[in-house]
């Protein structure tokens, strides 16, 4: 019950509404000036009083624009409805995780019997690529969480500590924005070739992963879900994110503000996505799927989890099937009484 008030980011004036008193106030200025020259709604006056949603140019940056009606509009959505949803889908988010390890925890399957033998999953240079978009990540979603929510923290710290700490944000964000930019690209590519769909990848969205159950679902060397999070977060969401954030960090280069707006909204709505995505990434990488992590830190798995839960994989890797193996590994060699030849 408490969400709704604790999602919010307000500012001053919090109960403000579309400016058209505003503009009523200085159209009635012009008809009751006593000096009779162009007034601003006269294209001779060279300015322009308001702007109804234009995506053109005014002028030298919309330097002669006196009052943008959607500005005030856009703050209003911003502060208002923008941001207690997406707080509130940043808080409900984790405790949904939390409440579904906690349920099915005790049906979760035993601990596999290490076999003690390794097979490479991800190559030094896939790990740098993927720790660098992460961190990188990490880092805009703490500033960017602080930039839309931080005035919540004013009565803790002080409006002092609060200016410094949003002032390092701001730049902290802009110039990391397009550092994770670069690194989402590589990532791309780096990725591309191991994330297209296959036949067997329907029947691990059908039976959900095994999410609910001890059953493992045959998979390649990414499962279904990793594909949607690639195609849907990595790829689509950071598109999103890339060109809204690079509308923003470059105000310089044409934008109007209603442009800006756009951009703004638009990234809020990515950015919340994301980081709601991002945490079940987080989850299924680590406590939702045990073993997982140690492949990014290490680069290399234990035999028994290859088989367990990238089955296709594994025995395209036992086979030697050609591209299976992360390029630069050693040929993979099994003892012949191994646990994952016999099975």
């Amino acid at each position: 019950m408490l969400l709704p008030s604790t999602g919010r980011a307000e500012v001053p004036h919090k109960d403000a509404v579309p400016a058209y008193a505003e503009e009523q106030t200085i159209l009635q200025a012009e008809h009751d000036s006593t000096a009779r020259s162009p007034g601003w709604g006269s294209a001779a006056s060279g300015k322009v009083h308001l702007d109804r949603h234009f995506l053109g140019q005014y002028g030298a940056g919309e330097a002669n624009v006196i009052l943008q009606r959607g500005g005030n509009t856009w703050r209003v959505l911003r502060n208002g409805p923008m941001a207690t949803v997406s707080g509130t889908v940043l808080l409900v988010v984790p405790l949904l995780l939390l409440g579904f390890y906690l349920v099915t925890r005790p049906a979760q399957a035993p601990p596999l019997r290490e076999s003690g033998r390794r097979i490479t999953r991800f190559t030094a240079w896939e790990r740098l690529v993927h720790w660098a978009t992460a961190i990188s990540f990490i880092v805009l979603a703490i500033t960017g969480l602080l930039l839309m929510f931080g005035k919540l923290i004013i009565p803790l710290i002080g409006p002092d500590a609060f200016s410094w700490l949003a002032i390092i944000s701001k730049y902290v964000h802009n110039f990391v924005g397009p550092l994770f930019i670069v690194c989402s690209v590589i990532m791309f590519f780096t990725f591309l070739r191991r994330n297209f769909f296959r036949r067997w990848d329907w029947n691990w969205v059908k039976q959900g992963g095994g999410l609910f159950g001890k059953k493992h679902i045959p998979a390649d060397y990414f499962n279904a879900g990793e594909k949607i999070w690639f195609w849907g977060g990595v790829v689509l969401l950071g598109l999103l994110m890339s060109v809204t954030g690079l509308i923003l960090d470059f105000v310089t280069v044409g934008q109007t503000r209603y442009v800006l707006q756009v951009a703004n909204i638009l990234h809020i709505v990515g950015a919340t996505l994301y980081i709601a995505a991002s945490i079940g990434h987080i989850y299924i990488g680590t406590l939702g799927t045990p073993g997982a992590y140690e492949g990014m830190r290490h680069g290399t798995v234990d035999e028994e989890w290859a088989r367990t839960h990238h089955e296709i994989w594994y025995h395209k890797v036992i086979d030697g099937t050609p591209g299976a193996a992360p390029p630069g590994s050693a040929p993979y060699a099994p003892e012949p009484t191994g646990p994952g030849r016999a099975s």
